[in-house]
């Protein structure tokens, strides 16, 4: 029997066509009514065609669909549409501003703040101070005849009522007699009690001065001339020239206004953008009121549908134009906890690069705990930024002169203040920027020559062999000491485990991978180190001027953790620091500018999005001081190894040696000073298997080290020809050898 609601469905549906057939389409009732029959033949239990089609579909002709005779039946009623969030959920959804200011809150932000107040009332204290007795006094003295003048005549002026003449002069014109005589009279009273006023004045002035010249002692003259010289000089000070300058001339910069931020939208070349400005909309939505954010504007805005942050980011030098600022002033970023429609845009006061030097937070730091961020440079908006060292590996790359190793050196300096870890420098530019961490160091060589890069390649080979000995030792440790299974501070500290973190740096990294004999397996070695050795507490930083293949394996780009990108040259060289797609998602170190950006790199991986960092700077002498206070850290905790000692390093190749008492082998007393290209002949003839093949400036490279230098040594030559050529003075050689075994027997 078929039940009421059947028709009752039957006629929605018709209602529901009909209101959908917006061609004014006829409905047949004839075969309305042919189809009320056959909803009334089906039965509950004849389930649905098995042809794979409704009976209450279309027509599959789509002429007959077209066509007046054929009307179209109707399809499964429409879905009941649901109410939005109610009041309470929209609340619950909504975005609570911040009671205070983010600086307040920031602990080095707000103590950044403080001290540039002081300075600020510091430097205006001091900038008047100086001038008080040598510009302020003289210009003061020099104006009172003139102070005096003009107080005479303002008295003067007074006494008559000359501020009345201009009025009654002007009634006098339109020949108003009796206002001008109402005048006159009020002009006469006041004339009289004024001169009055006046003459008691003047009598008592001249009682004073009197007083003061014959009765007066002479410190009550002093003071009464002075401050009288000092009055009448500001009285006599004209308005055009104000007695004093200003110690801070501000900088006027211009507001950031929604009309402002909506132009310079328009102009960057976005379609949608452009167009929905062009028909009088806004294009965009401000979801706060601009607001100031550290030393800038900050805007939030949701972009039109389709257009994302890197679209913006893209076009950051036409942004940039149409605000009219500097480039470096404007920074547009994505807002990780909404959409990717959703632009950040920070507009600051100054250009990035005229922040001027970044002062490093732990520069007179006694320690630091590696476990902790390590604090890097600061942001566009001046907020502090740190990188994570544990269970990351950190590559580095731009153009030279970019700030390349002044970045790996605040992240060298930041390890060695930590004295569990084990340093490994490796400074293959030859240039001596890690020298001062020489004293800390486990492993250490600064040089590009051959045996330079050859003991950079038997590094990672260590580094190789040290992950799968930490690997194994991982796995016997009972789970309620290392349920993670992996390095932490309580177990870094059990110095018996031998699990404390170990950091391996090398600098102009390119010339280890790209050299012909050690550069693949090198590549190798390192690509298991950072793949297995991030949570065994074995870090990498990798610093390289030349991202590309050969230099830089993709192996070694594609898993380190952390990136930060100065200025490179393109696109490729890009996504090679950056990672794949980096350059397209609008995160391009291409935008900063040679040598004026040097410093500012994007940072990727140490926060949730890639950031703009300017790093903080160390030059030789900060980074001495802090290799000095490391090395008694060190010291102190009995945690100074390798070459801090003054022993040689282990050497995954050839038989071991002492390099210091060979050279004393073949160096006799009777020889003062000796060349160094002799050194090496007769260092091969003693351990040709160690030494075959060395030239004068392998041994130099290898003495160096031992802070033994090189000089001009006057000699003669097998031919019997005096010449000066490299070489070094035995005395500086056994000085070395003593100063080293007298730390082993510290030790």
């Amino acid at each position: 029997m078929k039940h009421p609601d059947d028709d009752n469905e039957l006629f929605n549906r018709l209602e529901a066509e009909m209101a959908a057939d917006s061609d004014g389409a006829v409905v047949d009732l004839d075969k309305a009514r042919s189809a009320r029959a056959e909803s009334a033949d089906r039965t509950p239990d004849s389930g649905p065609d098995r042809s794979g089609h409704s009976k209450l579909t279309e027509s599959a002709d789509p002429s007959e669909g077209e066509s007046g005779d054929s009307g179209r039946t109707l399809v499964d009623r429409a879905a009941p549409t649901q109410s939005g969030p109610g009041l309470i959920d929209r609340i619950r959804d909504s975005k609570r501003l911040d009671v205070l200011p983010a600086w307040v809150k920031s602990g080095p932000e707000f103590a950044d703040a403080m001290r540039w107040l002081a300075g600020h009332v510091w430097h205006t204290i001091a900038f008047h101070a100086v001038r008080v007795p040598f510009l302020y006094v003289p210009k003061l003295i020099w104006r009172s005849p003139r102070g005096l003048a003009n107080t005479l005549g303002r008295i003067g002026r007074w006494a008559v009522d000359a501020e009345g003449e201009p009025l009654r002069q002007a009634e006098a014109r339109r020949e108003n007699s009796e206002l001008y005589l109402k005048l006159s009279r009020q002009r006469d009273r006041r004339v009289r009690l004024r001169m009055l006023v006046t003459i008691l004045g003047a009598l008592s002035a001249l009682g004073m001065a009197l007083f003061l010249v014959f009765g007066a002692e002479p410190r009550t003259q002093v003071i009464a001339a002075v401050v009288a010289v000092l009055t009448l000089g500001w009285l006599g000070a004209p308005a055009d020239a104000p007695l004093a300058t200003r110690a801070v001339i501000k900088t006027e910069v211009q507001k950031l206004t929604s009309d402002i931020v909506i132009k310079a939208m328009a102009s960057i070349g976005i379609g949608q953008i452009a167009s929905a400005v062009a028909k009088g909309q806004d294009g965009i939505k401000f979801v706060a009121p601009i607001t100031r954010e550290g030393p800038g504007w900050r805007a939030d805005i949701d972009l039109p549908l389709g257009v994302t942050v890197a679209d913006v980011a893209d076009r950051r030098a036409r942004l940039a134009s149409g605000l009219r600022r500097p480039l470096g002033c404007v920074w547009p970023d994505a807002d990780p906890s909404e959409h990717e429609g959703r632009l950040i845009l920070w507009v600051g006061d100054r250009d990035l690069s005229k922040t001027g030097i970044v002062k490093w937070p732990l520069a007179n730091a006694s320690k630091h705990d590696i476990f902790k961020r390590i604090p890097f440079g600061i942001d566009p908006r001046g907020r502090a930024q740190s990188v994570p060292m544990i269970q990351h590996n950190i590559l580095i790359g731009s153009l030279p002169g970019q700030g390349k190793t002044a970045s790996v050196r605040v992240l060298s300096c930041g390890a060695a203040m930590d004295p569990s870890v084990e340093l490994w420098l490796h400074e293959n530019k030859g240039t001596g920027d890690l020298d001062s961490l020489e004293c800390v160091s486990h492993r250490f060589v600064s040089g590009i020559d051959d045996e330079s890069i050859k003991y950079a390649a038997d590094s990672l080979k260590l580094l190789r062999e040290e992950v799968m000995r930490r690997a194994a030792a991982i796995k016997k440790l009972p789970r309620d000491l290392c349920p993670d299974k992996r390095v932490t501070r309580a177990i870094a500290d059990k110095r018996s485990l031998k699990l404390w973190p170990l950091v391996g740096v090398f600098d102009e990294c390119q010339n280890l991978f790209a050299h012909p004999k050690y550069g693949k397996q090198a590549g190798d070695d390192a690509e298991f180190i950072i793949k297995l050795g991030r949570a065994l507490g074995v870090i990498l930083i990798l610093a390289t001027q030349r991202p590309d293949k050969d230099s830089l394996p993709t192996g070694i780009s594609g898993n380190v953790s952390i990136r930060f990108a100065l200025k490179v040259a393109g696109q490729v060289e890009n996504d090679m620091i950056l990672g794949t797609s980096a350059y397209k998602n609008g995160v391009r170190a291409t935008s900063f500018r040679p040598e004026i950006d040097a410093g500012n790199g994007y940072l990727a991986g140490a926060t949730a999005l890639p950031v703009v960092v300017r790093t903080a700077y160390l030059d030789d002498n900060a980074t001495h001081a802090i290799a000095q206070r490391a090395h008694a850290l060190r010291k102190t905790a009995g945690t100074l190894s390798g070459h801090a000692l003054g022993e040689d390093a282990e050497s995954t190749s050839g038989p071991s040696y002492d390099l210091l008492a060979d050279v004393a082998a073949v160096v006799p007393p009777s020889e003062e000073r000796v060349w160094n290209e002799r050194i090496a002949a007769r260092l091969a003839e003693l351990r040709p298997e160690v030494y075959g093949g060395w030239k004068g400036e392998n041994v130099t490279s290898a003495l160096k080290p031992h802070g033994i230098k090189t000089r001009d040594v006057a000699g003669t030559t097998d031919d019997g020809t005096r010449t000066t050529r490299r070489g070094i003075a035995r005395a500086d050689l056994m000085k070395a050898i003593a100063e080293r075994d007298e730390k082993r027997g510290a030790a």
